[in-house]
């Protein structure tokens, strides 16, 4: 792998979380898709000699071919806040451009991100639809508190290639109790355990231990900590997020849709491993 790096074209691009982590793995991010201004202007601060498109509706022949297509596609008709359309709505439907795009370009690896309701809500479907392109998938629900943020924030995270090659070497093991895939995820994860915030449906905080695997997260006692407050505040007593600054809605909206960049660097660092060995198994 020395000497050059993997290729990165970044859909529903947002505020950059995927390009961030995939650039600190080595990769190089070629060109970003993303329809919001303001996130686009974030983009250009950031990345300010990669080529950038507005929508991924009109893309296509124009895209440099890259080695790695990443994005997570919208969730507003998946998540349990939304009103249940599924990959049918208007939003989380722009699922079907992705999959156009990665017909069109043949990445070698695609990374998908969504909230953890797809698990019930259209993971078949994405999953039967790489299939159907050529692509094995492998998949696992990873929180923000694996790699060290203390909240919860469950994502599920796909990692699909061509195939002809499996990225960790042997097939999954199947599900745990959560109905989550045992693969290429749970092995690096952390033991280590640590009291996160969780806010349910009615905004009040809940006591959780993450134990660092698969559905290792419970709740303490009753289920409620008078030491988080009670009910969730709504935005977080952090400097630089959003207090007293100019943009304050557009800086929160794309905190929220934003990925944690350190899950996206671990996955780039594991598909540079798999890259190595495919490297190495053809070397010899």
């Amino acid at each position: 792998m020395s000497g050059w790096a993997l290729t990165v074209g970044s859909l529903f691009a947002g505020i950059g979380g995927f390009d961030l982590g995939l650039e600190r793995a080595g990769f190089e991010i070629k060109w970003q898709v993303e329809i919001d201004p303001f996130c686009r202007a974030v983009l250009e601060k950031h990345w300010p000699h990669v080529r950038r498109y507005e929508d991924v509706r009109t893309v296509g022949a124009e895209l440099e071919r890259v080695d790695v297509i990443c994005g997570g596609f919208p969730c507003q008709d998946i998540s349990v806040a939304g009103k249940g359309a599924g990959l049918a709505g208007e939003r989380s439907g722009l699922w079907s451009e992705y999959l156009r795009l990665i017909r069109e370009l043949r990445p070698r690896y695609v990374l998908v991100e969504n909230v953890a309701a797809l698990l019930g809500r259209g993971l078949g479907v994405v999953l039967g639809d790489l299939a159907a392109s050529g692509y094995d998938a492998e998949w696992d629900c990873i929180p923000a508190s694996a790699v060290g943020a203390p909240h919860r924030r469950d994502r599920v995270w796909i990692v699909a290639y061509p195939a002809s090659v499996r990225l960790c070497g042997e097939p999954p093991t199947g599900t745990d109790g959560a109905g989550h895939s045992r693969s290429w995820a749970v092995s690096g994860r952390s033991e280590a355990r640590s009291v996160l915030a969780d806010p349910n449906s009615q905004g009040l905080q809940e006591r959780l231990v993450f134990t660092g695997i698969p559905g290792g997260a419970r709740c303490d006692d009753d289920g409620q900590d008078a030491a988080l407050g009670g009910r969730w505040a709504p935005e977080p007593d952090v400097g630089r997020v959003a207090h007293g600054i100019p943009n304050r809605v557009d800086r929160l909206k794309g905190l929220g849709n934003a990925i944690v960049p350190q899950i996206s660097e671990w996955i780039g660092r594991r598909i540079l491993d798999a890259e190595a060995h495919i490297t190495e198994a053809r070397d010899r």
